[in-house]
């Protein structure tokens, strides 16, 4: 069956399980997962992971050298490897010895092929290590059962323990008065008329090392909390908690996707960082500009709140925690995993100084604590010693609070859990070769490409970190091959943009934010999906302008 029918069946299916027929979402998503697994053939399977891990002959050179271009998730391994021809499997092998990047073009590799070399069609053969073959062989012979649970337990792997971490920490925030604080201080500050700009831009800042669910998870504590100061606005304070966050996640390295298109298109981290930042700043002012027109159209509660709170003026602060101990659960594993992101971009040659070789040392060592999950670990104790100690309860009290967080955690694990399966059986469907071939590959009108090329894969299998990945890997021949009129950056811009519509059923960020904000399926469509693609939209004209413009070539 075509992987487009199955698409549709497939989002036929959650759609209308969720809005027909008014399936929690888990269930919705798992029977879509089974669907579409059962609809899928072996050879389908086969060659989607193929597809995916193959690495692209370029060209034939004397003495049995070939000129190869691995890629992410496209390893390149010396040792026995199979031929692929014309995207299909074969049974001939080659053995190869790796002897490493091209002096002109060190995106490419260099192998020898030991023995004789077969005759081949370098624009028609790729080739795959016999054990990533094995691989794609034990995937397709996998049951429907085994595909859909090895989904969900990798998403479940990814974000279970980072959700139900960050839970704990926004809980304790809320009723450790660590909360009450930080919004004080903002009040203070900006003033609660200002304080929907704070949002955008913390997000914004906090999503550059950080994961947006984790960064959504920190801040909503602290949209609720204003909310019950103000007694409304909460649809404004949620989508500019989102703004900034989102954005900064598919334009602003080290996040992974920014990260791996900037890699593969030859674009320095550093000038990624600025185009990214002053694209993103643009679009999420775009959102922001939403935000607002969208507050005042819908007006929707939080979760559990079924009497408007009056707000008050006369907390008393004193009791409350101290900003710099309010602020440590949320700046320190910003801190944590932000230096494990930048240590790892740190040159090699660094240790030829004696402070380059003290700072990889030094540095070296907070690496197991800036690992996600044992940086969220640390900021849990930390908010839980903070709400025992300035509320003075005892554990009892401090365990069911924590059940309460772990309670609301728990489902949005599994619908997260549930979409990640969804995506990764229409991944094996081969949805994502299908829709390249639909794409034209025009130089002249490569930044919209790029962008339309992302926001499909996007909207087909929910993730925008794959569609990010998936799309670069398309697009990165046409850059390599020159004479774009602009510089690369633009184009690792238009994927990161592409990268935010439509977000739907099949995405995570999608659940987290309407579960966690209290808002329906209909309404997180209208108001934080609107506004994402919104912003996605802004980015590309931002980037094509500045291709314009400033070309930098």
């Amino acid at each position: 069956m075509s992987p487009l029918v199955i698409l549709f069946i497939g989002m036929a299916i959650v759609v209308g399980g969720v809005l027909a027929l008014r399936l929690h979402a888990f269930l919705a998503l798992l029977l879509g997962a089974v669907v579409v697994a059962g609809l899928t053939s072996t050879d389908q399977i086969v060659a989607a992971r193929v597809a995916a891990s193959s690495v692209a002959v370029v060209e034939l050179r004397p003495d049995s050298e070939w000129l190869v271009r691995p890629g992410k998730g496209r390893a390149l391994i010396a040792g026995t490897n199979f031929l692929i021809v014309d995207g299909k499997l074969t049974t001939d092998k080659v053995t190869l010895l790796v002897q490493g990047p091209d002096g002109e073009r060190p995106a490419l590799m260099r192998v020898h092929v030991h023995g004789a070399a077969p005759a081949i069609d370098p624009t028609r053969t790729a080739i795959i290590h016999e054990t990533v073959r094995s691989a794609a062989l034990k995937d397709g012979a996998s049951s429907v059962g085994d595909r859909v649970a090895s989904g969900l337990g990798k998403t479940a792997t990814s974000i279970g323990i980072i959700i139900a971490l960050a839970a704990i920490i926004g809980e304790c925030l809320m009723r450790s008065g660590a909360a009450d604080r930080i919004v004080w201080s903002i009040r203070r500050l900006l003033g609660d008329q200002r304080a929907p700009q704070g949002f955008v831009f913390s997000g914004f800042v906090l999503g550059i090392p950080v994961f947006f669910d984790t960064v959504f998870y920190l801040l909503l504590p602290l949209a609720k909390a204003l909310r019950q100061r103000t007694g409304k606005h909460w649809v404004l304070y949620v989508l500019c908690t989102v703004a900034g966050a989102t954005m900064a996640h598919s334009l602003v390295p080290p996040t992974p996707g920014p990260l791996m298109v900037a890699t593969e298109l030859g674009v320095s981290i550093g000038l990624m960082m600025i185009g990214g930042t002053i694209v993103g700043l643009v679009a999420a002012t775009a959102g922001y500009a939403y935000a607002v027109w969208a507050d005042r159209r819908w007006d929707v509660p939080p979760p559990d709140d079924q009497v408007e709170v009056v707000p008050t003026t006369d907390t008393d602060l004193s009791v409350l925690p101290p900003l710099w101990l309010a602020l440590a659960p949320i700046v320190l594993p910003i801190a944590l995993i932000g230096w494990a992101a930048v240590f790892d971009l740190l040159p090699d040659d660094l240790a030829k100084t004696w402070w380059g070789d003290q700072l990889l040392f030094w540095g070296g060592q907070l690496l197991f604590w800036g690992d996600k999950n044992i940086a969220l670990g640390v900021s849990a104790v930390i908010a839980l010693a903070t709400f025992w100690w300035f509320r003075r309860l005892p554990l009892k009290e401090l365990s069911a609070a924590t059940q309460t967080a772990l309670s609301s955690a728990g489902v949005i694990i599994l619908i997260t859990a549930a979409g990640g399966a969804f995506g990764l059986v229409l991944q094996q469907t081969g949805i994502a070769e299908v829709l390249t071939t639909m794409m034209p590959a025009s130089k002249a009108a490569l930044l919209p490409i790029a962008f339309l090329l992302t926001t499909t894969i996007r909207i087909a299998q929910g993730s925008a970190t794959v569609a990010m990945i998936t799309a670069v890997g398309i697009v990165a021949p046409l850059v390599a091959a020159g004479d774009l009129g602009y510089h690369p950056l633009y184009v690792a811009l238009a994927i990161g943009s592409g990268s935010k519509p439509i977000p739907w059923m099949n995405d995570s960020g999608f659940w987290i934010i309407g579960k966690m904000s209290g808002f329906s399926e209909i309404q997180t469509l209208r108001t934080a999906s609107a506004m994402m693609s919104l912003m996605g939209v802004v980015g590309l004209i931002v980037t094509m302008l500045g291709a314009w413009i400033l070309p930098l070539v």
